[in-house]
């Protein structure tokens, strides 16, 4: 792909804020928090807005990070490699946050209904559920609460997902959420 192309559509689409592809750690996600951070005051971002916006970046990059498999049949094992992507459509006068990576089917398996849980709920719901979980410690994990899609679903208006074959082993999982400015 030509970057003329690549400059093309974002006129059309609306403006990117960052743009990241491969491996990904603490210190780079930390980098890139700091860069949102600084592009959300040059853009007069509100308050919430930019909070909500580095959270959910913050933990869709984490979830990359610490899940994201190896599309290879021989090396099942991590491979903290992603893409996320930080913009503003402007048809839509709203922010988003894109990740890509890859899961085998058993994590597949396991997220589906965890977002599936939090899709249909209202704030209050939300908040609810997000109380009952950290009191009760069901979801944890060794690399965290279980809390990340009811945090992400609490913090945008509107949450899309979807799985792409890679192999029998493995899928490209795409998730999106999207922030209303208003």
């Amino acid at each position: 792909m030509q970057i003329n192309n690549l400059e093309a559509i974002l006129e059309d689409e609306g403006i990117v804020f960052l743009t990241y592809g491969g491996l990904l750690t603490q210190s780079l996600i930390s980098g890139m928090t700091d860069a949102l951070e600084k592009e959300s005051k040059v853009n007069e971002m509100s308050m919430k807005v930019s909070h909500n916006l580095l959270t959910i970046f913050i933990e869709l990059s984490q979830n990359m990070m610490n899940y994201s498999k190896n599309s290879s049949l021989q090396d099942s094992g991590l491979n903290s490699k992603g893409l996320i992507i930080v913009g503003y459509d402007k048809s839509n006068d709203s922010y988003f946050i894109l990740s890509r990576n890859i899961l085998d089917a058993k994590d597949k398996e396991k997220i589906i209904p965890k977002i599936e849980q939090v899709l249909p709920l209202n704030n209050d719901e939300l908040k609810t559920l997000y109380r009952e979980l950290r009191r009760s410690g069901r979801g944890k994990h060794e690399k965290g609460a279980g809390l990340g899609f009811v945090e992400v679903a609490r913090r945008c208006d509107k949450i899309e997902y979807s799985f792409s074959k890679i192999n029998d082993s493995c899928y490209y999982y795409i998730f999106k959420a999207i922030i209303n400015n208003s």
